[in-house]
């Protein structure tokens, strides 16, 4: 491959879902009247998510005007395809929930990126495998470019959690979104979720939080708390599964935290390995008998950042998150991601970027986690991808990649004993 070839880009975070009352075909007939009383609701959540602040009226009306032939690309293949053609992506990681100004396209029940522990678990079972049936006929109809995310209420039956994991793999969906908040359930460090590990593992699919849930009744109308601390809540799993011993005890579970950033990775990961290795505030605490290595290791073996839209301070930190760790997503079809400006945004965000670097987090790490083969993808990339040329990196990558020498050596600071660059500070 050379240095000017296009780029094979894989988004680690794009939604797709049904106008919620196409979904009626996919759900057990014994639960249309709960969903009829759920359709009948829709006009009330709306207008409470407009007094909240969640939804702005201008700018959905404006949304909607301005991307109309887009946005069917949430639900309608052929539009979906020319969409990513037209940003450039080549194969993309499927979550639920098209629309995210209106929720015309939220799952039965509200399991999409709404999916909570504390959900009434026949119909939060119930509309997530209406939603997951339906993916799956989605993604079918060109697999090389989907990976389907099923919908998973993981506080409901075991057994029936289980069981639904091996559906959707059967059904060939390719990987898994669990609540990022149990509510009143067992948090994830309890031991009943094990065969749900070990299910996850078996079958090869990545387990996944997604920003969208929080406790909004906490919140009023300050809107500012709730996107204060919507990134963190699906962040919260990956701690319970570290320190309790999931990814000792299951080394072939892999699990990702999407859209919500990775700017606070670097901080958390230097606190928890500082305590694991015996720095002075940790030394009054027993060992952390459940894990065997640092955990700077196991989120290098197991676990992987959807970082959509990813930002300049992110890759300014990439050294410390893992360059590997970091998987660009683009968020179509949602107003906050990159679409229908991806070029730009790449542009933007990655011009200064070693190229090989730049391949990992564009597309070759969400390949090795999610299964995509590079293969089957290349042709398209080469057609549709942009180069490195049109993301405005200069042609002497040795000068790029020497003007990163010192964040490279530095990496991960408190295991390589530099000294931690102090802004300001003389070199």
């Amino acid at each position: 491959m050379t240095d000017q070839e296009p780029y094979l880009i894989i988004s680690s975070d794009c939604h797709a879902g049904l106008p919620t009352e196409e979904y009626r075909p996919y759900l057990d007939a014994r639960f249309h009247r709960d969903f009829d009383e759920f359709l009948a609701g829709r006009d009330r959540r709306r207008e409470e998510m407009t007094r909240l602040g969640i939804r702005n009226e201008a700018f959905a009306a404006k949304w909607f005007q301005d991307n109309e032939e887009g946005l069917r690309g949430g639900w309608d293949t052929a539009q979906r395809l020319k969409e990513l053609d037209g940003d450039g992506v080549a194969a993309e990681v499927v979550f639920p929930d098209a629309d995210a100004v209106d929720s015309r396209t939220a799952a039965p029940f509200g399991v999409g990126l709404g999916l909570s522990g504390d959900q009434d678990p026949d119909l939060g079972m119930a509309g997530a495998q209406a939603h997951n049936r339906w993916l799956a006929d989605f993604v079918s109809e060109h697999p090389e470019r989907h990976c389907g995310v099923a919908l998973l209420p993981v506080t409901a039956p075991t057994e029936k959690v289980v069981a639904e994991i091996h559906r959707a793999k059967e059904s060939g969906l390719g990987a898994l979104m669990i609540p990022s908040m149990w509510v009143d359930k067992e948090p994830y460090h309890d031991r009943r979720y094990d065969p749900v590990w070990a299910a996850a593992a078996e079958c090869a699919m990545p387990i996944l939080t997604h920003s969208g849930a929080a406790p909004r009744h906490e919140y009023g109308d300050h809107l500012g708390i709730y996107v204060s601390e919507v990134t963190w809540w699906p962040a919260r799993p990956l701690w319970f599964l570290l320190w309790s011993g999931v990814f000792e005890r299951h080394p072939g579970l892999k699990f990702g935290v999407a859209e919500s950033g990775c700017w606070w990775l670097p901080n958390q990961l230097w606190f928890m390995d500082r305590l694991y290795l015996g720095a002075h505030g940790g030394k009054k605490l027993s060992p952390f008998a459940e894990l065997k290595r640092p955990p700077s290791e196991y989120l290098d073996r197991q676990v992987f950042i959807c970082a959509t839209n990813t930002k300049r301070r992110e890759l300014a930190q990439r050294y410390e998150i893992g360059v590997d760790n970091i998987l660009w997503g683009s968020d179509f079809p949602h107003p906050e991601g990159t679409w229908p400006d991806t070029r730009a945004w790449l542009k933007h965000t990655f011009h200064d970027i070693p190229v090989d670097e730049t391949r990992r987090m564009l597309g070759l790490a969400a390949a090795d986690a999610f299964g995509f083969d590079v293969a089957a993808l290349e042709p398209l990339a080469r057609r549709i991808g942009p180069t490195p040329a049109e993301l405005g990196q200069q042609d002497d990558q040795a000068a790029v990649t020497a003007s990163w020498a010192r964040s490279r050596e530095v990496g991960r600071h408190w295991l390589t004993d530099h000294d931690f660059p102090v802004l300001g500070a003389t070199p």
